[in-house]
């Protein structure tokens, strides 16, 4: 599997880095607005493989994409002090005008997966600018706030998160919508597991666990300035359920044709993955309150999305 990396910064390289030392590609290009960077990138990895995977390793510009089955977008510019989200997004926009349309002209048949933030805009975005089906444009959405859900889950419960089935839906962001409801450890509900394990999660647990899912990038950000070994893990497992047609289920964003009533939006619901993308859609039961946070998370998204002009 050859795949694609546009934007070799810290997020960009460690998904590359993860992705090749765990064998999950065995040809990787990095490519970047600084050709340098993206050089330095792919030459510290490569040197790494010799004692973990066969795994081709280089840097180059978009015409080196030719072939790869998928293209990471992780490239964007940051916020500049007093600007608005909007016009954030609206740089942001210029910028993946000018990426896509060059992987569209050297590997017009690759999957796109998207990390640049905010992603499900972004993925709204690329699926826009694109013209590929939405199942083909798929944003890394909650996919780390679901395995951040399921480690203090785990760690509340004394369980491996490995056996943890709970979800995080909606924007990878502050309205994002912890599925408490449909949650379960094995085949049993939170409650029970609890009680069998004598690990009670009452109010004041819930309540720390969500915040520790919510916040979590505040705090990571606040200690080393951006979080990228978690989510280039998550885009690794992304990489693995497509190269080897996996259809498993992972919490990623697309453009959703319906979601609690909000039509056409960028978010994040359960989906199987394999190799053509998303395969389908697998929401989970939610509660009345569950449905309504999902419901303001989705108009948000798409308010933000349709203010935005592509032109």
């Amino acid at each position: 599997m050859k795949i694609g990396i546009v934007g070799a910064g810290m997020v960009g390289s460690s998904a590359a880095y993860a992705t090749a030392m765990l064998g999950k590609a065995r040809h990787i290009v990095l490519v970047d607005l600084d050709p340098a960077l993206a050089r330095a990138q792919a030459e510290d990895i490569a040197h790494a493989m010799p004692f973990a995977a066969n795994c081709a390793v280089e840097s180059g510009e978009y015409a080196a994409l030719s072939g790869v089955d998928v293209v990471i977008i992780a490239a964007g510019v940051s916020q500049k002090p007093s600007e608005t989200r909007l016009d954030l997004l609206a740089r942001n926009a210029a910028v993946f005008r000018t990426v896509v349309g060059e992987i569209e002209r050297h590997a017009p048949a690759a999957l796109l997966l998207i990390a640049s933030n905010p992603v499900d805009i972004m993925t709204g975005i690329a699926t826009r600018l694109s013209g590929k089906p939405a199942g083909q444009v798929i944003g890394s959405g909650t996919i780390l706030d679901t395995a951040r859900f399921r480690h203090l889950l785990g760690e509340a419960l004394g369980v491996d998160p490995r056996s943890v089935h709970a979800y995080v839906l909606g924007e990878h962001g502050d309205s994002e919508v912890l599925a408490w409801s449909s949650a379960r450890v094995g085949a049993l509900s939170l409650a029970e597991v609890a009680a069998q394990v004598n690990r009670p999660l009452d109010a004041a647990i819930r309540a720390r666990i969500d915040t520790g899912v919510r916040r979590a990038a505040y705090t990571i950000i606040k200690g080393k300035g951006a979080t990228y070994y978690g989510i280039g893990a998550g885009l690794t497992r992304l990489i693995g359920a497509i190269g080897n047609d996996e259809a498993s289920v992972h919490s990623v964003s697309i453009l959703t044709p319906e979601v609690a009533g909000i039509s056409q939006v960028p978010l994040s619901l359960p989906r199987l993955i394999g190799a053509a993308g998303v395969l389908a859609d697998l929401p989970p039961e939610l509660s009345a309150e569950e449905t309504a946070a999902l419901r303001r998370s989705a108009k948000m998204l798409k308010d933000t999305l349709d203010a935005l002009p592509l032109a």
